[in-house]
């Protein structure tokens, strides 16, 4: 749990209570660090979502089904299960039309004033959040499940993605799972920018063709001078001004901008006319919606090698350190996993 700004530890909770009718109670094995996360760690907020302390935290989560509510139908005891953290109502007008994941009543794992996180031995979920991962998949894939559920979202905005240029700006996790699912649809020709070489080098192990830090050069001429006809589409996964500023530059005339980093301030811009002469489309992506069982899929198939992204492993008696690891950059991480078994 989270005890101040920058500050992590280990406690006690009391356990979760038997599981409802149609809820399970899960004995979680492995969660995933966050780039959210660590927002709530370093400020204590993300935009007016303001941490409480002490904060149970994480909602990148896998484990194993421990009992189910009596009319449970989907997974049973013992059966490993990916966890999808956003809690819906199935009620609201959102939810009557399908957009489960802006439910009026959303409740998200470890989001202050919502639901306690998963970085916890066990808790209880809605059946509906639970999904059986096969045998041969690691606990740490299975984990990932969660971001990657974002990456497959977001491949769904890019129409024919095999013929189209694609830009990621920012190459963590978020990033490289865009990368991964568009790779799964059959998109080839990827310009990836991130400030971290290291970054850079595992982006072009998972399939990026052109690589750049906008620390060292300037990534919109150079992309520009090897593709005057710039790109199709470009997915911000930084949160940054600087890359959002580029992701115009960088866009053909009829472009698509899609929005998926979570900026750390409470407002961002862009230059009006250069929108308006290239008539470029802006769409912000929200988490994800009814691609849990995609992104199983994609890492079943194998198809893709994803053990590049998985830099670092903590027990539960070390979770602290995976906090500070991840928010200061260190050892050149990507995804670090906290096991709980």
């Amino acid at each position: 749990m989270f005890t101040g700004i920058r500050q992590a530890a280990v406690g006690e909770v009391p356990p979760p209570g038997p599981p409802g009718d149609h809820e399970v109670r899960i004995r979680m094995a492995a969660v995933g660090v966050c780039g959210s996360d660590i927002h709530y760690f370093t400020d204590g907020k993300i935009g007016d979502q303001v941490v409480q302390f002490p904060f149970v935290v994480g909602h990148e989560g896998a484990g194993t089904v421990v009992e189910t509510g009596r009319k449970v139908t989907r997974v049973r005891p013992g059966e490993r299960i990916a966890v999808e953290p956003s809690v819906f109502c199935g009620e609201c007008q959102q939810c009557r039309v399908g957009r489960h994941h802006t439910c009026l009543n959303n409740l998200f794992l470890g989001c202050p004033g919502q639901l306690g996180g998963c970085l916890v031995e066990e808790i209880v979920m809605p059946e509906a959040n639970c999904f059986p991962v096969p045998g041969h998949l690691s606990w740490e894939e299975a984990a990932f499940v969660e971001p990657l559920t974002i990456g497959c979202y977001t491949a769904e905005f890019v129409k024919n993605p095999q013929d189209k240029r694609v830009g990621i700006l920012g190459a963590g996790p978020i990033g490289m799972s865009v990368l991964a699912a568009l790779r799964g649809l059959g998109a080839t020709r990827f310009w990836v920018t991130d400030k971290l070489d290291y970054r850079l080098e595992i982006a072009r192990r998972m399939g990026a063709g052109w690589v750049g830090n906008p620390l060292k050069s300037d990534v919109v001429a150079d992309i520009s001078a090897g593709q005057p006809e710039l790109l199709d589409v470009v997915v911000e996964c930084c949160g940054q001004q600087a890359a959002l500023d580029q992701a115009v530059h960088l866009l053909k005339p009829g472009g698509l901008l899609l929005i998926v980093g979570i900026p750390e301030s409470f407002s961002i811009s862009f230059e009006p006319h250069l929108l308006r002469r290239k008539e470029l489309t802006i769409r912000n992506v929200r988490r994800q919606n009814h691609c849990t069982q995609k992104a199983i899929d994609l890492l079943d198939g194998r198809t893709i090698d994803f053990s590049p992204l998985f830099t670092h492993r903590f027990e539960l008696k070390n979770s602290p350190a995976a906090f500070d690891l991840v928010a200061g950059y260190q050892d050149h991480v990507l995804k670090a996993t906290v096991f709980l078994t």
